[in-house]
């Protein structure tokens, strides 16, 4: 049994300094690693540059507790539970955050690139629309493109020279220090077994120079080896994991819990002010540990969330 890759919560949240950019498992209100993010929070990280296929309500807390500088992604919020980031949305208000827009499309394609080791991808997506707008390279802007971290240009315009299929857009892939994945299963060894929807999980992993996996459970390689056709990431790209049951919420597990709804829309309507943002930071953030964050939501709702295990969700009654 190989032991070496297994760190507590606390230290999850250590490998993240201080500037780093940052990206996450899972989509808008799924898989997302909320006892890290709470974690990143007590710990007070400042400067963070989150680069996201699509934010959520990772996003909303990370930018609401002061901890993000940068955000580059295409959307966030909390689905029906509050349809757009109020926090951003107010932190951007007050030009205490840079937001550097793409669309989806091009957010997705930026990541693959990178899992792939190339510079930029090729696409079409969003020509003719005010994504490139220049007047809207935030970062440029800012004078924060230096070629390292930051690419040097937003996009470029070129045409195809192979075909002649006309103009396309290119972007450049994303640089990401560390990504945290939020997981069922993951082997003694690093070995990933996601259930349902992938999401960007594979290409954030392999764009990253760090990946923390935080699972519901550590399992034995040698399980994972029976269908190894069932894992998603192997190994040799992951660097961390830990064990944390309910690590997800309010986010959803599949097959595990469903989204804690009352939770996020709660957190919505509570926090369109910082005032709103830092009452509801003090009762459910700081002075807790994740045992203790579980302990205060009661058990009796947390087993209420849990998912029939035949149908992955949980039946309306």
């Amino acid at each position: 049994m190989s032991t070496n890759k297994r760190i507590t919560l606390q230290q999850a949240a250590e490998i993240v300094k201080n500037g780093s950019s940052l990206t996450f498992s899972g989509f808008t209100i799924w898989r997302r690693p909320f006892a890290i993010v709470y974690e990143l929070i007590r710990q007070q990280r400042r400067g963070l540059h989150l680069i996201e296929v699509n934010g959520g309500p990772q996003t909303e807390f990370l930018v609401g507790a002061g901890c993000v500088d940068i955000w580059e992604s295409c959307w966030v919020g909390h689905e029906l539970y509050g349809k757009y980031g109020a926090n951003l949305s107010r932190k951007v208000g007050t030009k205490e955050i840079i937001v550097e827009d793409y669309s989806h499309a091009e957010m997705m394609f930026r990541f693959a690139a990178a899992a792939q080791g190339a510079p930029y991808a090729v696409t079409q997506t969003s020509l003719g629309t005010d994504i490139h707008n220049p007047e809207f390279d935030m970062l440029g802007r800012a004078g924060k493109r230096d070629g390292k971290r930051i690419a040097k240009q937003k996009y470029i315009f070129a045409d195809d020279p192979f075909f002649d299929a006309g103009p396309q857009v290119l972007i450049p892939a994303v640089k990401i220090d560390v990504a945290i994945l939020c997981v069922q299963q993951v082997g003694e060894e690093g070995t990933v077994r996601v259930a349902g929807q992938l999401y960007s999980d594979p290409e954030a992993c392999r764009a990253a120079d760090i990946t923390i996996v935080m699972a519901e459970e550590i399992v034995p390689e040698e399980y994972l080896r029976r269908n190894a056709d069932h894992n998603t990431i192997p190994t040799f790209e992951v660097d961390y994991i830990l064990e944390c049951p309910f690590g997800a919420h309010p986010t959803g597990m599949f097959g595990k819990y469903d989204v804690d709804g009352a939770f996020l829309k709660d957190f919505y309507g509570k926090t369109r002010t910082q005032e709103g943002f830092d009452a509801f930071a003090k009762e459910w953030i700081y002075g807790l540990d994740h045992i203790a964050y579980l302990e205060k939501l009661g058990w009796p709702r947390m087993l209420n969330l849990r998912a029939n295990t035949a149908l992955n969700y949980k039946p309306r009654k």
